[in-house]
């Protein structure tokens, strides 16, 4: 009798399976940490997105209101900056107050979200 497989008798060993099942265990192992960080990653992200927001935002009202001084909105405080905000401030972040100086004074700001901090700059107008 011949001991060769035949087409129907065609499979994999028990050997062939468990080796495959440890290998997917290591890559499994190896990704894993990675992926963990990638959350942590994104809300960085999106806190330096929407501060960046604020940052143009307010270097847009801040030429507005200068070039035609009944557009635009008054910015004396870090939390006036969300006004000139398309749509506003999402739900969620806060921004720092502190005094911005009038007429072109820059300021630093901190917009927080999710414990993740940005910093945006914000151009004092009156």
């Amino acid at each position: 009798m011949n001991k060769s497989r035949t087409h129907a008798q065609a499979g994999f060993t028990l050997i062939e399976l468990v080796m495959v099942i440890v290998i997917l265990g290591v890559l499994a192992a190896v990704a894993l940490p990675k992926f963990v960080n990638v959350d942590d990653d994104a809300k960085t992200a999106a806190v330096q997105g929407v501060a960046g927001a604020l940052s143009s935002a307010s270097a847009i009202n801040y030429a507005s209101r200068k070039a035609n001084s009944t557009k635009g909105n008054a910015v004396a405080n870090c939390t006036d900056v969300a006004t000139s905000l398309q749509g506003g401030l999402p739900t969620g972040y806060v921004i720092t107050a502190a005094a911005v100086a009038a007429d072109a004074t820059k300021t630093d700001c901190v917009l927080t979200a999710n414990g993740k901090t940005a910093n945006f700059t914000a151009t004092g107008i009156s």
